[in-house]
């Protein structure tokens, strides 16, 4: 973990076209001192004298082809400098922060020191960069997922559910009880009208469901065919009292058959036996319950290592990640055609509390974000040229594949021309746009979270251990097939580097 005491400093000289030292300062901040030579920077100076020819227009000379000597002549040499400066310097930065492989998470201070007028240009960079940090008892990690194993008893709920649901109403000649079906004719008013919904004849109901009012099940109980009732209570759902009158024509008993062999071969499909079919709900329910468990060990898993993480994300980190997430969100709406202000006032939200709303998770993530590249690190995790070839190829695949779909949903004949792309220009565009660290970073992660995934103990809410190749669904045999995209431990984005525009 960076030291968090006395500044540390340090010195490297490298040997990139410009001079760069590096200092590293307390708080998870590095200055790198950056000096480019006037050679360098007089290629700067020439593309922002192009730069302005664009903009400049002068007579006899089109958009862009005045020669520099003209506009020097015109405009002066430091209006050029000082453009090259404005464009410069970010460039000759970028190269020392690749150069060096600093991790920043923020955008740099930067203040210029030298080279204004004349002369080599001189500046230093203060950047944040992400923490390096341990994560003590990941490997001896122990996650809670629910229950895999189906009890009698929730075999019992179904096998009652189906009964009931086959059974028949019998009309009988007592008064109602809880369990019982009434057949109503009913009304509800306000000020003497009906409310709407609230007005039906000949609905069979069940009592004890609780759907209409408060009271109106009590009312039910003890009635008997002819009954009528009057009272006032609350229709669920609403804030203002209404006048029921409802009349009791009929009182049903439902009567359900018992699970006997002979009717389950006659009511159940695919079953002739009671056991045949208990065993097949049995084998339905711990079908469904171990696909949930499934679905949850990513989230599982990441809240454990998460809560392992001894130092508060960086706020710098959170924002990012907060602010790719709101933008994430209204993206999603505007592509379902719902307006964002207007859902917010329908969910009684405003913008301020929507977001935070949002915080926690992106907290969790790049707690999540420094914790895997500790794994990374301690259990030498990373992407290999092949590991990120691969994801090329199938980032071009997918590309491809979404283009092909788009093109037949838009009624594209086999003759329309659809743009594809190789993982040759998928590459391109990470290298154009300084991005194959980042995503060798994020297959890295990948690695580190199955790592923990297969070594996990996994345990259900009583506390009994679980088979983990049975809780993940495959084993460590299988690991190096497993697809790591289905894992989204930090919501990063690789769309954010637009590949798909790359020429």
């Amino acid at each position: 973990m960076p030291h968090r005491g006395a500044p540390m400093r340090h010195r490297r000289y490298t040997r990139l076209p410009v001079k760069t030292t590096s200092e590293t300062l307390e708080g998870n901040r590095v200055k790198l001192s950056v000096e480019v030579d006037e050679a360098d920077f007089a290629r700067d100076i020439d593309a922002a004298f192009s730069k302005i020819a664009q903009e400049v227009r002068l007579p006899g000379f089109r958009a862009g082809k005045a020669p520099r000597k003209v506009l020097e002549a015109r405009i002066g040499i430091a209006a050029a400098r000082e453009q090259a400066l404005r464009d410069g310097v970010p460039r000759h930065l970028a190269s020392a922060v690749r150069e060096l492989n600093v991790d920043i998470i923020a955008t740099p201070e930067i203040e210029i020191t030298g080279g204004q007028d004349a002369g080599p240009v001189t500046f230093d960079a203060t950047c944040e960069v992400r923490p390096v940090i341990t994560v003590p008892g990941y490997g001896g990690l122990r996650v809670e997922v629910a229950a895999i194993e189906v009890t009698d008893a929730e075999v019992d709920e179904v096998v009652d559910a189906e009964r009931r649901r086959l059974g028949k109403l019998t009309t009988v000649d007592r008064v109602a009880a809880v369990g019982d079906y009434v057949v109503v004719d009913l009304i509800g008013r306000r000020d003497g009208e009906p409310v709407a919904g609230l007005a039906v004849d000949e609905w069979s109901y069940e009592i004890g469901k609780k759907w209409v009012a408060p009271s109106f099940d009590d009312q039910l109980v003890g009635s008997t065919a002819g009954t009528k009732l009057t009272f006032t209570d609350t229709p669920s759902g609403t804030d203002t009292p209404a006048d029921f009158e409802v009349t009791v024509t009929a009182v049903q008993e439902l009567v359900v058959a018992d699970a006997t062999d002979a009717w389950v071969a006659e009511n159940i499909d695919g079953h002739d036996t009671v056991d045949a079919w208990r065993d097949s709900v049995r084998t339905r329910l711990s079908n469904n319950r171990l696909n949930q468990v499934r679905n949850s060990v990513v989230e599982k898993v990441t809240d454990a290592l998460a809560a392992l993480v001894e130092i508060d994300a960086p706020e710098s980190m959170v924002a990012a990640d907060l602010q790719r997430r709101v933008e994430n969100t209204i993206r999603q709406f505007q592509m379902q055609g719902i307006n964002i202000d207007q859902w917010l006032q329908a969910t009684g939200q405003d913008a301020a509390s929507f977001v935070e709303g949002i915080r926690p998770q992106s907290i969790k993530a790049c707690k999540v974000d420094l914790a895997l590249r500790a794994v990374v690190l301690a259990e030498g995790l990373e992407a290999t040229e092949d590991d990120i070839e691969r994801e090329f190829e199938g980032m071009a695949d997918r590309s491809n594949e979404a283009a092909i779909r788009q093109a037949e949903m838009q009624g594209g004949g086999k003759n329309k021309k659809i743009r594809l792309y190789s993982a040759e220009q998928v590459r391109a565009a990470y290298q154009a746009n300084d991005a194959i660290v980042d995503l060798a970073a994020e297959i890295a992660k990948s690695k580190a979270l199955d790592w923990l995934i297969h070594r996990v103990e996994y345990v259900d809410p009583a506390g009994n251990v679980l088979d983990r190749d049975t809780v993940i669904g495959h084993s460590e045999a299988d690991h190096h097939d497993h697809d790591h995209s289905g894992h989204d431990h930090s919501d990063h984005d690789h769309s954010e580097h637009d590949h798909a525009d790359h020429d």
